[in-house]
């Protein structure tokens, strides 16, 4: 399902297909999460500023957790950049702002560049 800023939710069966290609931006989150719920607007705005340059999704840590085991995420929020199905970034920390976000995400891209 994708949401009105264009952020697919992935669940652990269709992950894989959708970091396959391309750069792509995974938000893994939890509903018992209060620090990745005042994250998802940021998030939200990440995905409207960079329409078309990253697909953004979104992947529920409870219900998938096998695979949040195989990435390796050991707490929530964790961000984690793909390009063509290949890790190159994490961003976790539960004291995360939206600044320390939105700095990564800038400095992201000036590797990329």
């Amino acid at each position: 399902m994708t949401d009105s800023a264009g952020i697919v939710d992935a669940t652990a069966s269709d992950f894989r297909d959708l970091v396959s290609e391309g750069t792509v931006l995974v938000d893994v989150w939890g509903p018992q999460c209060q620090p990745c719920k005042v994250l998802l607007p940021h998030v939200e705005t990440i995905a409207e500023k960079y329409a078309g340059e990253l697909k953004v999704i979104k992947l529920e840590a409870p219900t998938a957790r096998r695979l949040c085991m195989e990435l390796g995420i050991m707490g929530l929020p964790c961000l984690l950049l793909f390009r063509d199905g290949v890790e190159v970034a994490r961003l976790s920390d539960p004291a995360l702002s939206p600044q320390q976000l939105n700095q990564w995400m800038d400095e992201q891209r000036k590797e990329v560049s």
